[in-house]
């Protein structure tokens, strides 16, 4: 099984103050779907409301981040999943509920996580 992330940016999804409630049910469905498929293990949304520090080895914090994901923002999930397909077919899921179209990216293997 390979852990798969499926995500989207905030500003991939393009609803209306009104379509929101009906949104948030479909996607509330379909993770638990996931959960009760068994391949959910975790998901939610950056809190952009929260700013991103840097921590270094010695503790200490600093306002900021790399540059090249100073916007990451939106919407994770993480499925184990046995193929590609399968994060595919659970991609169009999540792409339907939230009304974006998701990426998807493998996890390198790690026999310890």
């Amino acid at each position: 099984m390979t852990k798969y992330l499926i995500s989207f940016p905030s500003s991939a999804m393009e609803v209306s103050p009104d379509e929101l409630p009906a949104v948030s049910d479909a996607s509330h469905a379909v993770v638990q779907e996931a959960k009760d498929a068994g391949v959910w293990v975790f998901g939610g949304g950056i809190d952009e409301s929260v700013p991103p520090v840097m921590v270094a080895a010695d503790g200490t914090v600093t306002a900021g981040t790399y540059p090249q994901t100073s916007r990451l923002d939106g919407g994770y999930a993480v499925l184990d999943l046995p193929s590609a397909e399968a994060a595919h077919a659970w991609a169009a899921k999540l792409a339907a509920a939230c009304r974006c179209a998701q990426e998807v990216r493998a996890f390198g293997y790690d026999p310890d996580s």
